[in-house]
């Protein structure tokens, strides 16, 4: 028998700035939720030049940074440097530990979502890397109205070393999304345009959904609404965020 996920809580994304004067609404870590494992932040970012993120470093965590509108210019300590548009992404494994910018990489806004996954406590040292994928190689389906990219997990080139699934899902008409999820996953949901409806619990932009378990999620779409589906299991182990460092 199927268990349909409803919502355990619904989170507000806070709006804030980081790095150079880029601002950013961040569902998590802040004083509401402070991380949901094995996620430990996400951000929707809105930069514009001259704001960014110039050279800092990490550790502890893997990072997806996909965009949605404009570009993001990345460089880093291993010798990266490349610009990903909209519909792209990139991934860096900070392991050990990575230094790198993340400045504007065209003249109007810059938005898209950055995404922090833990590493499990073993591979916390790990040896760090970065991947970069186009849009064009992006894992993309239309089905019953709705427009499903897949950033990770499913057919998806990103490699994690934390199991997740990461779609996101534009409804191109009035309807219902319903996707399959491993009952032990932590998932959410976030809402980029629209309204969408989860047992008759309105879920706004800005807005998340924190889901209870279950082996299947059923969203009331609207015409043009857009979300990220977001799970992972659990690692089980402390969290702790220091800046921007993860143990």
């Amino acid at each position: 028998m199927e268990d349909v996920r409803k919502v355990s809580r619904k989170v507000v994304a806070v709006e804030t700035f980081e790095g150079v004067d880029a601002r950013v609404k961040r569902l998590f870590p802040t004083s509401q939720l402070r991380h949901f494992d094995p996620f430990v932040l996400l951000d929707e970012f809105l930069v514009e030049p001259p704001a960014g993120f110039p050279s800092h470093p990490h550790r502890g965590f893997e990072a997806i940074t996909y965009m949605l509108e404009g570009g993001f210019h990345h460089t880093d300590d291993l010798g990266n440097d490349s610009i990903v548009l909209a519909g792209g992404l990139q991934k860096f494994t900070a392991g050990r530990g990575i230094v790198h910018s993340e400045l504007p990489g065209t003249k109007g806004l810059n938005r898209g979502l950055q995404l922090w996954v833990r590493l499990p406590s073993k591979l916390g040292s790990v040896k760090p890397d970065y991947q970069q994928i186009e849009s064009k190689s992006v894992p993309e389906r239309e089905m019953d109205g709705l427009r499903i990219r897949v950033i990770a997990g499913e057919n998806s080139l990103v490699k994690m070393h934390t199991k997740i699934i990461y779609l996101d899902v534009i409804s191109l008409q009035k309807g219902y999304f319903i996707y399959q999820v491993e009952p032990e996953a932590n998932v959410f949901i976030y809402t980029l345009e629209g309204n969408l409806a989860i047992a008759d619990l309105t879920v706004k932009k800005s807005e998340a959904a924190l889901l209870t378990t279950g082996n299947k999620v059923e969203i009331k779409t609207e015409k043009n609404s857009r979300f990220v589906l977001i799970g992972g299991k659990p690692h089980r182990e402390p969290i702790i965020i220091k800046g921007s460092f993860v143990y």
